[in-house]
């Protein structure tokens, strides 16, 4: 399955859009590593624990959103973009979407 964030895809020519596709999850960290996260927090640098859980999400998201665009019989989704909010302390919701289109054979 193709994937591009552009609205067209170079070397290929969309036949038809099939639809809104997407796929989210909403994410926390387990307690421990909020508690590490947080002393981090207070010394500097990179939160680890967060930059893993926002790939960890980010990825989750693209996958089920790959599923709804096969449920169509989509060659690829154009368009795409991601999202991201915090749903309450220490969780955060990671949403993907685009159109899923049909390429010309």
């Amino acid at each position: 399955m193709l994937v591009v964030t552009t609205e067209d895809i170079p070397g290929k020519t969309v036949k038809e859009a099939l639809g809104l596709v997407k796929g989210n999850t909403v994410r926390a960290k387990w307690f421990g590593k909020d508690i590490v996260a947080g002393l981090r927090n207070i010394v500097g640098g990179e939160v680890k624990e967060y930059t893993e859980m926002m790939t960890e999400s980010r990825n989750e998201a693209m996958l089920r959103m790959i599923e709804d665009a096969e449920k169509l019989d989509a060659d690829a989704i154009v368009g795409v973009r991601f999202m991201t909010s915090q749903t309450t302390a220490g969780a955060a919701e990671f949403l993907a979407y685009g159109t899923a289109v049909k390429l010309k054979r």
